[in-house]
C-alpha cells in the first residue's frame, strides 16, 4: 500500500452558528497532542478551517468570531439574491487572515463550494482565497451567491456538507466534526426560517451516509438546540464541541488509533 500524503486530516462541517463546536473540537484535539495536517470544511467549517490553516489557535480564532450580536455577522438586505447580507464574515476574513491565497496557508486546506450553474460540488484549494471561503458560508435564499470566473457559487453544504472526498486515501487517520443534528422544531413560520430548516434537514442526511469512513467521528446531539444563524450562545456551543471531543478521547480504541 503507497504511504499516505498526511498523517491526520480534519473535515468540518457547515452548521451556522453552530461552527463555534469546530472550535472546540480543534481545542481539545491540540490540548490532547492531535494537530491536523489537512482541513476540508464547508460553509462555517471553511471559516474555521481557514483561520486555523492560517496559524491561528483555537482560542485565538474563538476571540476573533465571538459576538454578542447576529448583527456583527449577518444585516437584512433587499430580498433579490439573498435575504442578508453576510458582510460581517468577510470583514472578519478581510482584516485577520495573513494569507491571501490558498497556497500561502501554512496547512493545506480544501474549501467546498456548490456551484449552481452546473450543479456540482467544488472544491477549491489553489488560487485567490476569501471569496471561496464566503462562497461556501452563503446559505442559498439567505445570502446572495458569489459570483467567481462567471460561475454563481453558494453553500457547500447544498451537496457536501461533510467534504472528506478531497482526504480519502491521502491521510492515515481522518477526523470528522459534524454541527448539524437535527431535532424538532416548534416554530417554522418565517420565510427565513423555512430556508433555515429545509437547509438543516438536506444537510443532516451527511451524519447516516458517512460517518462510519472516519476514524474519529464528533458529533455533539445537544447542538440540536442551537440556531445555525445566532451567535450569541457561542461559548456554550465551544464547549459542547470541546466537551464531546474529550469524551471521545477517551475510548481506548480511539486512544491508540491516534497513539495517545
Amino acid at each position: 500500500m503507497p504511504e499516505k500524503t498526511y498523517d491526520t486530516g480534519l473535515v468540518l462541517s457547515g452548521g451556522g452558528a453552530r461552527g463555534f463546536a469546530h472550535i472546540g473540537v480543534l481545542q481539545a484535539l491540540n490540548e490532547t497532542g492531535i494537530y491536523p495536517d489537512v482541513i476540508s470544511g464547508t460553509s462555517a467549517g471553511a471559516l474555521v478551517g481557514v483561520l486555523y490553516a492560517d496559524g491561528f489557535s483555537p482560542r485565538e480564532i474563538m476571540k476573533m468570531m465571538n459576538s454578542t450580536s447576529r448583527l456583527h455577522y449577518i444585516r437584512p438586505t433587499i430580498p433579490r439574491e439573498g435575504l442578508l447580507q453576510i458582510s460581517g464574515i468577510e470583514r472578519i476574513l478581510r482584516e485577520n487572515l495573513r494569507a491571501k491565497r490558498f497556497e500561502e496557508l501554512k496547512l493545506p486546506l480544501y474549501v467546498t463550494v456548490t456551484d449552481l450553474n452546473n450543479g456540482k460540488a467544488e472544491y477549491f484549494s489553489r488560487g485567490e482565497l476569501i471569496e471561496p471561503v464566503i462562497a461556501s458560508a452563503s446559505i442559498p435564499v439567505l445570502f446572495k451567491p458569489v459570483i467567481i470566473n462567471d460561475i454563481h457559487y453558494v453553500d457547500g453544504g447544498v451537496l457536501d456538507n461533510m467534504p472528506i472526498r478531497p482526504l480519502e486515501n491521502r491521510c492515515s487517520r481522518i477526523i470528522g466534526s459534524f454541527v448539524n443534528p437535527v431535532g424538532y422544531e416548534e416554530t417554522v413560520v418565517s420565510l427565513t426560517q423555512i430556508a433555515e430548516r429545509v437547509f438543516m434537514l438536506n444537510m443532516s442526511k451527511e451524519v447516516l451516509e458517512k460517518k462510519e469512513r472516519f476514524d474519529l467521528f464528533i458529533a455533539p446531539q445537544e447542538l440540536k438546540n442551537y440556531k445555525i444563524l445566532d451567535p450569541e450562545k457561542a461559548v456554550e456551543v465551544f464547549d459542547l464541541g470541546y466537551t464531546a471531543t474529550i469524551e471521545k478521547l477517551r475510548d481506548p480504541v480511539i486512544r491508540q488509533i491516534f497513539g495517545i
